[in-house]
């Protein structure tokens, strides 16, 4: 291949639509006085450094977007509409406008049957992007403008068990990669996570109001710690191991998938990441995670 694709950076993306919701987007219907400050500088830096690099299209995997038979691809190239989250509805009613990399997508289901996996390619044009997806995406990349690849969150996690799950999310991060590779496309890939993730079941009047803002427990935190030293450390291979150990200590939302699935792609890097930013939203534990693939020879 005279031009093989790349993933050229990884990033652990979280989804809270809080961090939306307090940048005031016109997308956006709700208005707010601002919050969760520390979060929101995390994704500025991000994103300076992702835009930067130019990538040719984001890929995204979200927990909101849970399939039972197999994992999901978007394959229609344009998705318009308005995406809520059910929990939040008074904070997020985002208005979409987006454009897919079916080609991508495609080479992703292919590879996914090659390698003996159930892949499905979603060709509804009335198909509502979930709120996790477009959060994460937003918060990379305001202007929207870079094609999306969106992948589903097979739910052999919760269906079976921790180990069996993120075997799964391995192979399909596998896949990602070789499908990338065959695309000759620059490419980041979107965790769209929070770590810890036992939350608070009441919100103040306004949900904004800073003075109410803290971590679940001191538990919890010390866990979001523990892993995010690990990522700082390049000690990839170690946190694969105690996952799923996470998962269940902290409730954890890496559960889902998207972290192991973009560290899988990744190679399972030994390199150290940055982290951006950290910090609770309704008492769950979010941080703001690049990895930074071309700066450290991984993209080829």
């Amino acid at each position: 291949m005279a031009n093989p694709g790349r993933i050229i950076a990884g990033v652990l993306a979280p989804h809270p639509p809080h961090l939306v919701y307090a940048e005031n987007p016109p997308q956006n219907e709700p208005r707010s006085e601002g919050g969760w400050d520390v979060l929101r500088w995390g994704y500025e830096r991000l994103r300076k450094n992702i835009l930067a690099k130019k990538p040719d299209v984001l890929l995204v995997h979200s927990p909101h977007w849970m399939t039972y038979v197999g994992h999901h691809v978007l394959g229609l190239p344009h998705f318009k509409g308005l995406s809520v989250d059910p929990i939040f509805p008074h904070l997020f009613r985002f208005q979409y406008d987006v454009k897919v990399d079916v080609d991508l997508s495609l080479l992703i289901a292919e590879e996914g049957k090659s390698a003996g996996m159930t892949m499905k390619v979603m060709k509804n044009p009335d198909f509502r992007i979930d709120y996790g997806a477009i959060t994460s995406l937003y918060l990379t990349n305001p202007r929207l403008d870079i094609p999306i690849v969106a992948i589903s969150s097979n739910n052999s996690p919760y269906y079976f068990s921790n180990e069996v799950g993120q075997e799964e999310m391995k192979r399909l991060g596998e896949v990602t990669r070789r499908a990338i590779e065959r695309s000759g496309k620059r490419a980041v890939l979107l965790a769209s996570n929070s770590l810890s993730h036992r939350h608070f079941v009441t919100e103040p009047e306004i949900p904004e109001d800073m003075s109410h803002e803290h971590i679940y427990h001191h538990g919890q935190y010390l866990w979001d710690m523990e892993v995010l030293k690990m990522m700082r450390e390049g000690r990839t291979q170690e946190l694969m191991d105690i996952l799923p150990e996470f998962m269940d200590m902290a409730a954890a939302e890496v559960k889902a998938g998207a972290l192991t699935w973009m560290l899988s792609a990744l190679g399972m890097p030994t390199y150290p990441a940055e982290v951006h930013g950290y910090g609770s939203v309704i008492g769950t534990g979010n941080a703001v995670v690049e990895w930074d693939h071309e700066k450290n020879g991984g993209a080829k």
